[in-house]
């Protein structure tokens, strides 16, 4: 049996300004400072801004990430012109749209959008490809302004668009901590992006659903109550909402490094004959919305954590064409590992290419956590990429595989700017597998090595590390 294959990788990003308000971060510094809201407000970019954002383009693969190299910065600054909505693998989507489509997944009625926002946005979805009669059914003709308010009083979270109130989102129990309104709008977040991506991963590969039986969410979010903080199952629930109705699903927990887990768990799952199809899925965290906005806010910079990022992969058995993905080069972070940056690199990248004889220049290009620079510098995070390849290189100097002159042209070479929205799990390697796949397929490139890294030290339960990697490269039969 062959190793499993990478059939297809979507891309959506979901244009959220008014919900930034929400992120953790921004929601702690509204409360002991109200008036900050109004300097929220009015440092959130438009969806025009957001869409002809660079890095934006590039995570949903209209233009590749190596080209960022040749845009000058600031990108918020140097916008594209005129950029398409969609793409071949995903989109980005408008705010109004986003709370159509969070209704639409709301199946416990905890989602009121007034009858005047309804009946602007629902012919917008009609006219979408992936939203279906059922959907609309679904979205209803919404509730008059006054049951918002009346709902808004009694204790339920505003959704706004700029100044206008269109819905709200009330608690799922009075006495139920685990299910108030504002964690069960980050559950919904992450399931209607999830749902979005995974809808788009079909309709890009003309993929039945029925065909998909297992769903692996990759998200962040803690979805269970009071008795059981966490249990899932948003992967199920994806799946429901997406028409994959022979599949069952499961929650991957693993923080940052949960989509890397997860492939790697998904693809042992198929080259062992216990599922044949399964989607692989991360919704976005809303959580993570304004999480650096001090920085940017300081720097008279637009908030630029404004979008919820999706993704969405299909992974099936070995089918002669696609990309395979090197089970017998799976790196892990033991618990033996240590908590060096250089222990962890020798972990994800040394020790798998030395049992197969690989150097590290042996591959072609390393994708590790994207993110954006643009995003992380002004928060004093500095350029996460930039310093994860500068490890890499310089662990390939200490093996003799490259001069230390060399280590300063390696990210060009190996690896390319971080682009990916801040999302958490999302930056963590897989935004790069839609332009890795494609790049196999052109006979571009031969191998790629994905790692990804968390920090569980933030559970307070142990102050290791977290990290895995694995390759794609080249079917045989291809």
């Amino acid at each position: 049996m062959g190793y499993p294959v990478v059939k297809g990788v979507s891309y959506i990003i979901a244009h959220v300004p008014d919900l930034v308000r929400y992120g953790s971060k921004p929601a702690r510094e509204i409360a002991k400072d109200p008036a900050l809201l109004e300097k929220i407000n009015a440092s959130l970019r438009s969806f025009d801004q957001a869409k002809n954002y660079p890095p934006h383009q590039a995570f949903i693969g209209n233009i590749k990430p190596e080209a960022l190299w040749d845009l000058e910065r600031p990108w918020f600054e140097h916008l594209l012109a005129d950029s398409p909505r969609e793409s071949a693998w995903g989109e980005i989507m408008p705010e109004d749209e986003f709370y159509g489509l969070l209704k639409i997944v709301d199946v416990f009625d905890l989602i009121d959008l007034t009858s005047e926002f309804t009946a602007i946005v629902k012919p917008k979805l009609e006219n979408h490809k992936l939203i279906h009669a059922a959907d609309l059914e679904n979205l209803g003709d919404g509730v008059s302004r006054e049951t918002v308010a009346q709902k808004i009083k009694a204790g339920a979270l505003p959704l706004m668009l700029g100044p206008e109130l269109v819905g709200c989102i009330q608690d799922g129990h009075d006495e139920d901590h685990n299910l108030t309104a504002d964690i069960l709008l980050e559950n919904l977040a992450c399931k209607a992006s999830g749902v979005l991506a995974m809808r788009r991963a079909l309709h890009s590969l003309n993929f039945d659903p029925a065909a998909i039986d297992f769903v692996m969410n990759t998200g962040e979010e803690a979805v269970g109550d009071r008795y059981q903080r966490g249990a899932g199952n948003l992967a199920k629930a994806m799946a429901e909402s997406t028409g994959c109705y022979n599949s069952t699903g499961v929650d991957i927990k693993a923080f940052c490094c949960s989509p890397v887990h997860t492939m790697i768990l998904a693809g042992g799952l198929i080259h062992s004959g216990v599922h044949d199809h399964i989607m692989v899925v991360g919704g976005g965290c809303l959580a993570k919305l304004g999480m650096k906005m001090k920085g940017h806010l300081a720097n008279a910079m637009p908030i630029m954590e404004d979008v919820l990022a999706a993704f969405a992969v299909i992974l099936g058995p070995d089918d002669g064409r696609n990309p395979q993905i090197r089970l017998d080069l799976i790196g892990k972070h033991a618990v033996s590992t240590g908590s060096s940056q250089q222990a962890i690199y020798e972990a994800l990248v040394k020790k798998p290419l030395e049992r197969f004889g690989l150097a590290i220049p042996e591959i072609d290009k390393y994708s590790t956590e994207l993110h954006n620079p643009e995003i992380t510098e002004p928060a004093g995070s500095g350029n996460v990429p930039k310093n994860n390849y500068r490890m890499i290189a310089g662990l390939a100097v200490m093996q003799g595989q490259l001069k230390r002159e060399e280590i300063d042209t390696f990210e060009l070479k190996y690896g390319m700017p971080g682009y990916s929205p801040t999302q958490g799990h999302v930056p963590s390697a897989v935004p790069y597998l839609g332009h890795a796949r494609e790049a196999i397929l052109k006979g571009e490139l031969e191998r790629v090595m994905f790692l990804g890294k968390g920090s569980l030290f933030l559970g307070k339960m142990t102050n290791l590390s977290d990290g895995m990697s694995f390759i794609i490269e080249k079917n045989k039969g291809q």
